[in-house]
């Protein structure tokens, strides 16, 4: 911004009050400014349209603040020269666009003054990785192997007793069978996988085996970069980008031999589960979405469409999907999983992680898209140790008796309490302070306005099919209305929600909660904590429910008899330490004998 000195501006002033009123078509000449006089602010020349008391007036509505006739007319006598100057990156004349990609000054680091640091450095691929032993035959019938664990798949591929090529076609069969009743695949990648499947099965038989997912295969959300391939981030005004360059993550995934078959549905923009091509659907309850955003991967994984997929997390699009469709999904620590080509929506908040149907798969995968990459200053290459065999006696458990006494807990997640108990481990009665934790979105609403900045502006916006309130094109206009003091104080509070985090997390190993608790989902997703949710049980619903707020003109559908579906609970662990959170949820997911069971297409 360019500064006038006080001197400056008095003299350029009254010269051109001069030459108005003597009616000259020029102004004056100007004098000089004096040497040495200091730029100020609110001196500026006068730039935007001239701004009233009563704008100010009305404006305060917006801002939940009061000013007295005197203040706002002294606010409005110079705003064209002190703020209004400072809208010049968007407004004009000397414009600068802000390129896809092109990230914040400022990074969230989760580590709070290296205090808590836990298995923090060192590198996640020197890290000890156990995984279990897998001997068992291959399953009679492609619908069983579908359904595989990921540890099974490796297996069978890693012995030769099934060909990448036969179970990526497997796949792209059910892919093709289910998704016009799921809408969960945007697009079918089958030239791509067969080539990639082919390629891993030669390297297999010459001896090159590449690790626990080659030949595996996968679809990825449609918010990650496949070079050639569309990526459309399930929004009209992208429906046609194909990127020239892969992700970083998709980078490690080749790298480890995996066969992308699918490019699956996320709710336009990463908002919940309606994307250009309709509603992606739960296999295990056609007549509701699968939650989102994440809903691709969760609908895709939970009816055996796909080995594994890769979903994403800003606040809750892993863990609601997850939920909603019976299947596993592990949220990383902040900065684990490189975002590079990856799209942006609040860049101090996203997560990248894998969708399983089973807890040591989660892992499987994490080790493998792991690690810092240049594209994402944010991520680190930190150190991730994990025995499958570990087991969970003697882990301190933390949960919190006010939240699972009351809704959105249930049966299922105080009955799988009673089970880590049972499993040796220490429940710990823990607190969090009542705060209003949803203050805090003051930051998600505006990093994700300024992601989308010039669709709000260009209008096109007006594309994307969901046109309610709490979609996305009235949330990134209303964002603009956000003062940029709450945001500095929504990031303050941040820090000491961290901070009250970092006391709890000291108490224990790791919490166990409700997985839609509202304050947990948003506590842990700005703190940047690990999360790990996992079918539990099941519970009867007698309405479909909806990530939407309710809409008279959109009933839901009512159920009589109400229906049965999956339920799952949630771990919390502490920083850059998912091995502890899996450990457990492995002993867990085995006592709990519940994931075996399959959705009725």
């Amino acid at each position: 911004m360019e500064f006038h000195s006080r001197r400056a501006f008095l003299v350029q002033s009254a010269s051109a009050a001069l030459a108005v009123a003597a009616g000259a078509q020029t102004p004056a000449p100007q004098a000089p400014p004096t040497a040495g006089a200091p730029p100020a602010f609110g001196t500026a020349p006068a730039v935007g349209p001239k701004v009233t008391p009563e704008d100010f007036a009305h404006a305060e509505k917006l801002m939940q603040i009061t000013m007295t006739p005197a203040k706002r007319a002294e606010a409005a006598g110079n705003w064209q020269n002190s703020m209004a100057a400072l809208l010049e990156r968007r407004t004009g004349p000397r414009k600068v666009a802000l390129e896809d990609g092109l990230a914040p000054a400022t990074t969230w680091n989760p580590v709070l003054s290296g205090k808590d640091s836990h298995r923090s450095t060192g590198s996640s691929k020197e890290s000890a990785q156990i995984f279990s032993t897998v001997t068992t035959k291959l399953l009679a019938d492609d619908e069983s192997i579908a359904f595989a664990p990921v540890t099974s798949l490796s297996h069978w591929i890693q012995s030769k007793q099934i060909s990448s090529e036969r179970l990526t076609k497997i796949y792209l069969a059910r892919l093709k069978r289910y998704d016009p009743q799921l809408r969960c695949v945007i697009t079918l990648t089958e030239e791509h996988a067969l080539q990639q499947a082919r390629a891993a099965d030669a390297e297999i038989a010459a001896g090159k085996y590449r690790g626990v997912l080659h030949g595996v295969p996968y679809g990825l959300k449609d918010l990650l970069d496949t070079a050639g391939i569309a990526t459309t981030y399930g929004a009209e005004p992208f429906r046609n980008r194909v990127p020239k360059a892969d992700g970083a993550v998709v980078r490690k995934l080749n790298d480890a031999g995996a066969v992308l078959v699918a490019k699956l549905s996320l709710g336009a923009l990463a908002l919940n589960d309606i994307w250009f091509g309709g509603q992606t659907m739960n296999p295990w309850l056609l007549e509701e979405g699968a939650s989102g955003s994440s809903a691709g991967p969760g609908a895709a994984v939970g009816a055996g469409l796909v080995g594994f997929a890769i979903g994403s997390e800003t606040e809750g699009s892993i863990t609601s999907p997850s939920m909603r469709c019976g299947v596993t999904g592990l949220r990383p620590t902040y900065g684990r999983v490189p975002r590079s080509g990856a799209m942006a929506l609040a860049w101090s908040l996203d997560k990248l992680g894998p969708m399983t149907r089973s807890v040591e798969d989660t892992m499987m995968v994490l080790q493998a898209i792991a690690g810092a990459d240049a594209g994402d200053v944010a991520s680190v290459d930190a150190a991730m140790p994990f025995d499958a065999s570990a087991g969970a006696k003697g882990l301190r458990v933390g949960y919190f008796p006010k939240w699972m006494a009351e809704a959105p807990a249930t049966d299922v997640d105080r009955h799988a309490l009673e089970v880590a108990k049972q499993l040796g481990m220490v429940p710990v009665e823990v607190s969090l302070p009542d705060w209003p934790y949803g203050s805090l979105n003051t930051i998600l609403f505006a990093e994700a306005a300024a992601s989308f900045e010039e669709l709000t502006l260009s209008n096109a916006d007006d594309q994307l099919k969901m046109q309610v309130p709490d979609a996305w094109p009235n949330s990134f206009r209303q964002a603009r209305f956000l003062s940029a003091v709450d945001f500095v104080q929504a990031d303050r509070m941040r820090r000491r929600v961290a901070m009250e985090m970092e006391r709890v997390m000291g108490q224990v190993d790791l919490l166990l909660v409700p997985s839609l608790r509202d304050e947990i989902l948003t506590i842990t997703n700005f703190t940047g904590h690990p999360s790990l949710t996992f079918r539990a049980g099941f519970v009867t619903v007698g309405e479909a429910r909806s990530d939407w707020a309710p809409d008279s003109k959109r009933p839901l559908p009512k159920f009589n008899p109400p229906r049965r579906v999956p339920h799952g609970v949630t771990l919390i662990g502490k920083l850059f330490d998912e091995g502890t959170i899996a450990q457990a949820g492995i002993a867990m997911e085995g006592a709990l004998g519940v994931s075996g069971e399959r959705p009725r297409l």
